[in-house]
């Protein structure tokens, strides 16, 4: 699901929300609904644009663990960018990459899906221009969500599910060092640093309320197949959980 106000987002539409379901058929009516209501609630206003698809998925489901969940408070947005800058810093990537980076998600709120970006050189390698990388076909069921929540001692909290999942999918993938990410969403300041390393690092403030940039950073080798590991973020089915054969049925 994607919405826009002012026309599709190809026309020079404003992004203002988006999000999936890996669903079962028998439960696919359900999840449209609520993706329904999410596009149609957004703080940024209700869309002038709203579009929905539904792709039957061919691919076997791989079933992941989640990452770790740690939370690091800042005081300001000043402190919590320097916390990310730190948090990326111990995955090896340099003080003149993290800045080039960051000045790309810090420049821009057109991008509809993540950047690729060299943790070597800096540069970004998707090439999609605003259009980004959507990372796309993954899961996770609410309950076994809630479940593992009560066992980890956390408040149950539908956005850091929907960039858990996220984050989780992404940093499996052995091609990635590290994920940033802070929403566009005005009225939400927390962001995080992410990786299979170190788990994923929430920063309770990492912009000023207000402050429409943001976005998604994917730090990565650049000695493997790009195309490859697009196809993977974007195609290839996963379900988080807490158990080893948790599949959909």
């Amino acid at each position: 699901m994607r919405a826009a106000l002012g026309g599709p987002h190809e026309e020079g539409g404003k992004h203002i929300s988006g999000g999936e379901h890996l669903s079962s058929k028998a439960d696919m009516q359900v999840k449209a609904v609520e993706l329904i209501d999410k596009a149609f609630s957004h703080t940024q206003g209700e869309p002038t644009f709203f579009q929905m698809t539904i792709d039957k998925v061919e691919e076997h489901l791989q079933a992941i663990k989640p990452l770790s969940v740690s939370t690091i408070d800042a005081t300001d947005a000043a402190q919590g960018r320097k916390l990310a800058r730190s948090l990326l810093a111990d995955h090896g990537i340099s003080d003149e990459v993290i800045k080039k980076a960051m000045n790309l998600l810090e420049s821009s709120n057109d991008n509809r899906g993540a950047l690729i970006i060299n943790a070597k050189t800096g540069e970004r390698l998707d090439e999609r221009k605003e259009k980004g990388v959507r990372v796309s076909h993954l899961y996770w069921e609410k309950e076994n969500f809630e479940q593992w929540c009560k066992q980890k001692e956390l408040v149950v909290n539908q956005r850091m599910k929907e960039a858990l999942t996220l984050a989780t999918k992404v940093c499996s993938h052995p091609l990635t060092i590290a994920e940033l990410c802070w929403s566009d969403d005005p009225d939400y300041i927390t962001g995080y640093v992410a990786s299979a390393a170190k788990g994923y690092q929430r920063i309770t403030k990492v912009k000023e309320y207000g402050d429409e940039a943001g976005g998604r950073l994917f730090f990565v080798n650049d000695d493997q197949s790009i195309d490859s590991y697009i196809h993977y973020l974007e195609k290839i089915p996963v379900s988080i959980g807490t158990e080893e054969n948790y599949e959909l049925n």
